[in-house]
């Protein structure tokens, strides 16, 4: 699809599907420098695209995330919510209208390279697979997510690290508070240690392990990641294209949005176990009598033994409300072109 504002130069082909965007151009075989090349001057719109779109959509859905990191790392025998609402309102009550953003910093500022890395990766691949103008494989289109999913986790795995200790943090808290009180109830003091800072947080992983501390959970990141886009890329694109009246008409960027939303959260539900796994092995502290996990085979086992199976799909519910608004809106800041529009006036000769 070309941008309603087109700013990129127009030299060389796109991808069908790619940029997140409608597929209603035929693809062209390209050398590996071609490209490159083609990525390479719509990486600035795509950094713009990528980072208007994670600001709106994480400022609108990050207090679902955070409930979704609570209820998710909450174990059995020491359950401090019942359900994502009696999480939210427990929180306020806690700390406050804006306990609900703890670690929202954080995804603010990563998330213009995660979002670009994504969508760069996922543009080069499906161009570099592409074939005398023919449209792409299902497989094809499964193997650029897969690509695109990979490369972003060098930006992801950090940021999910952070997050996830900030957001927690507040769970954690709740329970020492219990605790505390009763301790003081029975004549013996308990002190509450101050909650850490991102940068703090940062400082001592980098202090103690070096740049590994930041990339644990490596393995159960990609673990999540690579499947999520090798479901929603193909997904998303083949349902964008419903909204095509002749395959060279775009779709309305309604349906580019609800696309979005429905091959999002489709694609986050079904990874949910993996997202589980993940949120375990990268909790830095544990509660009272919570098990700890040396891998994700370990973790997995544990998680089976203690909780049951239906503990892999805590918070899916939460993950799909996060991820489909997410998905959605960034479709429609795409559609618009709000990226190219900005480079486009940038770049505009003045009078």
């Amino acid at each position: 699809m070309r941008s309603l504002f087109p700013y990129p130069p127009q030299s060389l082909p796109k991808a069908e599907g790619a940029n997140w965007d409608l597929p209603d151009q035929k693809e062209d075989s390209l050398s590996l420098g071609g490209v490159v090349t083609f990525i390479w001057n719509r990486l600035p719109a795509k950094l713009l695209n990528g980072g208007i779109a994670g600001l709106i959509g994480v400022t609108c859905v990050f207090p679902i995330d955070l409930a979704k990191t609570r209820l998710q790392n909450q174990q059995n025998g020491q359950r401090m919510y019942s359900s994502m609402s009696d999480c939210l309102i427990k929180t306020i009550r806690s700390e406050g209208y804006f306990g609900m953003y703890r670690g929202a910093a954080v995804n603010l500022t990563l998330v213009t390279p995660e979002k670009a890395i994504k969508l760069a990766a996922n543009d080069f691949f499906r161009q570099f697979l592409s074939k005398d103008g023919k449209k792409l494989t299902l497989i094809k289109e499964m193997l650029a997510g897969c690509g695109a999913g990979t490369c972003q986790v060098i930006v992801t795995t950090p940021m999910e690290m952070l997050k996830i200790q900030l957001q927690d943090a507040g769970r954690l808290a709740a329970q020492r508070k219990l605790m505390a009180a009763q301790a003081s109830a029975n004549g013996v003091a308990e002190s509450i240690p101050a909650r850490a800072t991102a940068i703090q947080i940062s400082r001592e992983l980098l202090r103690s392990k070096g740049i590994a501390g930041l990339y644990k959970g490596l393995g159960a990141t990609l673990l999540r990641d690579v499947p999520f886009s090798i479901i929603y890329f193909p997904l998303f694109a083949n349902l964008n294209k419903l909204g095509q009246k002749t395959p060279d008409e775009k779709s309305p960027f309604f349906v580019s949005f609800l696309a979005g939303c429905a091959a999002g959260s489709i694609a986050a539900v079904a990874v949910n176990p993996c997202d589980v796994i993940k949120t375990r092995l990268q909790s830095l502290q544990r509660g009272v009598n919570e098990d700890t996990y040396s891998g994700i085979i370990d973790c997995t086992r544990k998680i089976w033994r203690s909780e049951g199976p239906a503990a892999f799909l805590k918070g899916a519910y939460c993950r799909a409300l996060v991820i489909a608004p997410l998905f959605g809106i960034a479709q429609v800041v795409y559609f618009i072109g709000i990226g190219e529009y900005l480079l486009g006036f940038l770049h505009s000769p003045r009078d």
